[in-house]
């Protein structure tokens, strides 16, 4: 099985959100891939974990397996379980250097910038920025170990 790069992956996802005629019913999808995000372990809600510059709770981890980083998160809010949803499954699966690399512009061409508060936009750099600060320690971990 070939894994997907992550501009695949971008590339499904601005599709994907080209099916919906509206906002209203992008928000609804935006929903519906938050609830289908596992629940995050309970022993992993604690203040280190939790993604600064958001307003809602976002708890985020991030593991190193077989060269790959996998996240996890959760948050309080649906709109931003989706939202950290679509990021993981951008993300998560890859290697620290192709995270960094990452240019994320699906959130552009789906419009999210344009169409998020401006607190929730904040909310999602930051939440961006976690991940690849993660991406950036467990590469500069391998590096020095």
């Amino acid at each position: 099985m070939t894994t997907k790069t992550i501009q695949e992956i971008e590339a499904e996802i601005v599709d994907e959100f080209s099916l919906f005629d509206s906002w209203d019913d992008k928000y609804e999808y935006i929903i519906d891939l938050g609830k289908r995000l596992p629940p995050l372990d309970e022993v992993f809600k604690k203040e280190e974990n939790k993604v600064k510059g958001c307003q809602s709770t976002v708890w985020l981890v991030a593991d190193y397996q077989d060269g790959k980083i996998i996240y996890k998160a959760e948050s309080d809010a649906i709109i931003v379980k989706g939202l950290i949803s679509m990021l993981i499954r951008v993300l998560s699966g890859h290697t620290p250097d192709e995270i960094l690399n990452a240019d994320m512009d699906f959130i552009n061409k789906i419009g999210m910038t344009s169409h998020l508060a401006q607190t929730r936009s904040n909310g999602l750099r930051a939440m961006v920025k976690q991940m690849k600060h993660y991406a950036l320690a467990f590469k500069s971990l391998r590096f020095n170990a």
